[in-house]
């Protein structure tokens, strides 16, 4: 067998990343080990000279300064985190061991730094609603009857046998570079949260799921960009159906200001027909939603279309805008736009009768072994672009491979 490269982020050898063994998706329900101690197969004095070898090699590049120029992607595995900069200013961070029972990308900020996400908890003046929208996430509300999108340490521990978690397994890779950073992960969905640690659930995994992100610098219509390519491919380890709901599965919490004007209080019910109320929108909401379809506003709910932007403008006179493009290589493409008022950016293509009634639901199923691959391209763009230049940006994206 031929020895591993050095990380270029670690520098160190990348199986150094995964410090509990591995665990095969062959067995039936894998052994869950604790994420706080190095691999339980290493005796002794070995396990600690082990993990004093790996924090040796670890520490220094975790804790150092990002480099000034390029993409960095820089792993922390102490504070189970991956910090993301640009040209040494901050991107975004992949966080796992939060609240959300998932592993999330928190925050999301622009290349002007401004923050394009509601805070986590919200921050004051911000709306509290929906407690599960954090940063940016990929789950879905019903799988096999359980709920995997509403929940977090908000759901009481009577009610989280309906819940299931995501949990974070182990960082692949992560890589730099001059305008694209990559980090590549693996988790695993279980159909229970009854344990208030992340890490801990003793339910047989149904689901196991490798994401790459690619972290990019860019200019779109001449305005600055930063663009996260999100490339997720689920693996049945046992029958699943993604029962035709409304809430899925990639979803962006946005900022105050990227909220709707013209959003009016309601109140909303959940895939387990929780009511949550939404209140109208305070003074500073001025986000505006656009498909490629050319629905705006309030009209994008509901609709299909290969990519939906939403622009709006800062209190001190700033645009920013969020785009989500589609993939033809999708399943169901193109997707729904689970597109609210009250600031939830979302990308749904299993919704079907969720958006449309009058339509059958489409219940999409995986067999045990069997696999799908989603794969969406999300710009953070400072400043407002044209829809030529989104549809150009789409053209680009469908031409390469899923």
């Amino acid at each position: 067998m031929s020895t591993p490269k050095p990380s270029p982020i670690l520098n160190c050898h990348p199986v150094i990343l995964n410090c509990h063994p591995e665990r095969s998706l062959s067995q039936p329900h894998r052994e869950r080990r604790s994420r706080r101690t190095c691999g339980a197969f290493i005796p002794g004095a070995m396990l600690a000279l082990f993990c004093l070898g790996v924090f040796a090699l670890i520490a220094p590049s975790t804790h150092a300064a990002p480099p000034a120029k390029g993409v960095a992607v820089t792993v922390n595995e102490a504070a189970h985190r991956v910090d993301i900069t640009v040209d040494g200013q901050p991107f975004t961070s992949y966080l796992w061991h939060s609240s959300q029972r998932k592993p999330i990308l928190y925050p999301l900020i622009a290349p002007d730094g401004t923050t394009l996400n509601r805070g986590n908890p919200p921050l004051p003046g911000e709306r509290t609603d929906h407690p599960h929208h954090a940063g940016l996430w990929f789950n879905y509300s019903n799988v096999n009857n359980i709920d995997f999108w509403n929940n977090s340490d908000a759901i009481k521990p009577e009610a989280r046998a309906k819940y299931g978690s995501i949990d974070h397994d182990r960082i692949v890779s992560a890589k730099s570079g001059a305008t694209s950073g990559e980090l590549v992960t693996e988790s695993t969905w279980y159909p229970a949260s009854d344990v208030p640690g992340v890490g801990s659930n003793q339910t047989p995994p149904i689901i196991s799921q490798t994401t790459r992100y690619v972290f990019s610098k860019l200019t779109i219509d001449g305005k600055p960009a930063r663009s996260i390519d999100m490339t997720v491919t689920l693996k049945a380890i046992a029958p699943v159906v993604f029962h035709d709901d409304k809430d899925g599965m990639l979803g962006i919490r946005v900022a105050h200001f990227l909220e709707s004007a013209t959003a009016k209080p309601e109140v909303l019910r959940d895939a387990n027909g929780i009511a949550t109320p939404v209140a109208a929108p305070a003074a500073g909401a001025t986000g505006v939603y656009r498909t490629s379809e050319g629905k705006v506003g309030e009209a994008a709910w509901g609709t299909r279309g290969r990519w939906c932007e939403l622009s709006g403008t800062t209190a001190d006179g700033k645009a920013e805008t969020i785009a989500i493009l589609d993939h033809t290589g999708n399943p169901n493409y193109p997707t729904y736009w689970h597109a609210r008022d009250y600031g939830l950016f979302a990308v749904n293509p299993l919704g079907v009768h969720g958006f449309e009634p009058t339509a059958a639901p489409l219940n999409f199923s995986l067999e045990p072994g069997k696999s799908a691959t989603f794969h969406y391209r999300i710009f953070f763009i400072s400043g407002t672009v044209t829809p030529e230049a989104l549809n150009h940006q789409s053209d680009a994206l469908n031409a390469e491979s899923q």
